[in-house]
Parts: C-alpha cells; structure tokens; sequence
C-alpha cells in the first residue's frame, strides 16, 4: 500500500472570496505504517482526512492509493470518526457488517468476518447487543471493526479518542496499537493531542494554522513496543515538547498534552 498526498490544496467558497484550508500538503503512508498528523483546531485536520476519504474534493493537487487518483469513497479506505456513527437500530455484529453487505458480500461470508473483527476487538459476546448498551470506548472498538471487516489499506481515524476520558482513551491507545500489531493495517490518524500522536505514531507531520501546510515532518525514533513507561522517558518527553513548542510558536493556542 501506498499513499501519496501530492501538493494538495483545498478552498472552500464564502461570500467575496475563498477560505484557504489546505495549502500544498505533500505527505505519504507505506504498507503497515502507523502515522499522524497534528495541530490546533482549525489547522485544516478533518478536512484532510476527508478529502483522502473522499467525502470532499480537493480544489488543487491528488491524492493516490497505490498509484489510483482517489475520486470519492471506496472501501480501500476505512474510515472512523471521533462520534462512533454507528447505526443505534442495529446491532453490535450488524453495524460491524453493515459494509460488507453494501458490498455484496455473502451472508455466510458476512458472518464469518464480522466474527473475525469481533473477537479482535474483544467484543464477540456483545454481537446482539445495540450500541446503546456500550461505553464509550465498547463503541469505538465497534466502529473500529466495521472500518477493518472491509479489509481497506488504509484506515483513516478522526481524532477517534477525543470524546473519552482520559483512562479511557488510554486503554483505546493501547487497544489500538494491539489491533495494528495483529492486522498490519496502515494507519493515518490526525489528532490535537501530541503525547497521543507520540505515543501511537512512528511518524508525524506537523500542520500549520490555516492555511494549514506541513511544518514539519517527524520520523520518531522510539521503540515500537509502546507503554505507559516510554510516556516518561526522556526521548519521549524530548519529541513533545519539541512538537508542543513548534505548533505553539506557530498557532499561539495551547494545545492538548
């Protein structure tokens, strides 16, 4: 797999002119990497991990999967939200396989992986439950193996943590890491929070405020089992304040620790 981000740019139109997002973003994910992107809000973040969705249309520059230009939505890229948009009428197992059977997929075969992404995500005796029966993280975990049932190269994550706790989001980070390690899934996450991109990503690219444009990228030299430790090592604590000092003299916002 590879993703190639080449001189991206997206404007949106306002009255008497344009708003300028994205501006010039180059960027690439290969097979089995795990990267993210940060900075503030209003960097223009979600809007590029839309626009590599394709749930929106760049006004300049391409985006291609191994050499393919993306034109709209397809299941080589799965994508998770930071609100869990599951379906609250369905199941756990049918809102798992909700896109597999959009795709035409057996319902013998259907069954089969959505059994598979359930017992990853350790949630197979919770196939009948509805998603309202579920904590935060339990939802997330679901949405997570809806994106991963479609087998897609990549999967896109939205600040998937960002509406749970702090203990919580933890044990998701972990979870996560897990969940890479088994599939060797690529994955392109943005998020606001620099310990959080540290401590998942093996690189990082840095986005400015709007026009948001990549400051910085950041190959992490950290070892790739990652625990609650390696957050107070001082490698660590070095790429945060690095990254936390660069966008902070860039935004002049605070950002998430």
């Amino acid at each position: 797999m590879h993703l190639e981000v080449d001189n991206l740019t997206k404007a949106f139109p306002r009255r008497g002119g344009s708003l300028l997002a994205l501006q010039n973003i180059n960027l690439h994910v290969e097979t089995g990497e795990f990267v993210c992107v940060v900075g503030a809000s209003g960097s223009g973040k979600s809007t590029f991990l839309r626009l590599i969705a394709g749930l929106e249309m760049p006004t300049k520059g391409e985006i291609l999967v191994d050499g393919v230009s993306v034109k709209g939505p397809a299941p080589d890229r799965g994508m998770v939200f930071q609100n869990y948009t599951l379906y609250p009428w369905m199941s756990v197992a049918e809102n798992v396989g909700f896109g597999l059977k959009l795709q035409g997929v057996s319902r013998r075969q259907r069954e089969q992986q959505v059994a598979y992404y359930l017992e990853i995500v350790g949630l197979s005796e919770f196939a009948r439950s509805l998603p309202r029966e579920l904590s935060g993280g339990m939802k997330q975990r679901v949405a997570i193996a809806r994106a991963l049932a479609c087998q897609p190269k990549i999967l896109l994550m939205d600040e998937p943590f960002g509406a749970l706790d702090v203990q919580t989001k933890e044990v998701m980070q972990q979870f996560l890491l897990q969940i890479w390690d088994q599939t060797g899934t690529s994955i392109l996450m943005i998020t606001h929070d620099v310990e959080e991109a540290v401590f998942l990503s093996q690189r990082i690219y840095m986005l400015t405020a709007r026009p948001g444009t990549v400051q910085e990228e950041i190959i992490l030299d950290l070892p790739k089992e990652r625990s609650d430790y390696l957050r107070r090592s001082a490698k660590f604590l070095d790429y945060k304040y690095y990254i936390m000092g660069k966008l902070r003299s860039d935004e002049n916002v605070p950002l998430a620790v």
